[in-house]
């Protein structure tokens, strides 16, 4: 299945961070999808953020096919930690996107919380024990 999403020039844009927290759940996400892409609809906003390899993108129901908000370049490799925030860049495409991205960041962790929950493996994991291996290299 394709599904196509328009944009024009962005109107502006922004340099801004994702909280780790935000930017690892995307990642893991993704990693678990097998089509590429994710789909996470952030209802308290009628939103769908669309989570890829290089971008995530918002469109907004009424205009469905086109893109008003992107999150793109992303810089994880400018932090040292896990737990430390990730750059990005911001671009907005329509008039108001400024207003809806003041909401976003909060209510998109909440959708991606909910998601990674109902996603989360239904098993138990089971923990492999290897030999204790002694300097020499033996068991």
């Amino acid at each position: 299945m394709e599904i196509r999403f328009y944009r024009d020039e962005p109107l502006s844009r922004e340099a801004r961070s994702l909280p780790a927290e935000d930017y690892n759940l995307t990642r893991l996400l993704l990693a678990r999808a097998s089509a590429g892409c994710v789909f996470v609809p952030i209802r308290s906003m009628q939103v769908l953020a669309v989570i890829d390899a290089e971008e995530i993108i918002f469109t907004h129901r009424e205009a469905a096919r086109e893109v008003e908000i992107a999150w793109t370049r992303f810089r994880p490799d400018e932090r040292t930690r896990l737990d430390e925030p990730v750059g990005f860049e911001a671009l907005y495409y329509q008039p108001g996107a400024r207003e809806t991205m003041s909401r976003l960041q909060g209510d998109f962790l909440k959708a991606l919380r909910l998601m990674a929950e109902r996603q989360a493996p239904k098993t138990d994991a089971h923990v492999l024990a290897f030999p204790a291996v002694n300097k020499t290299g033996q068991n």
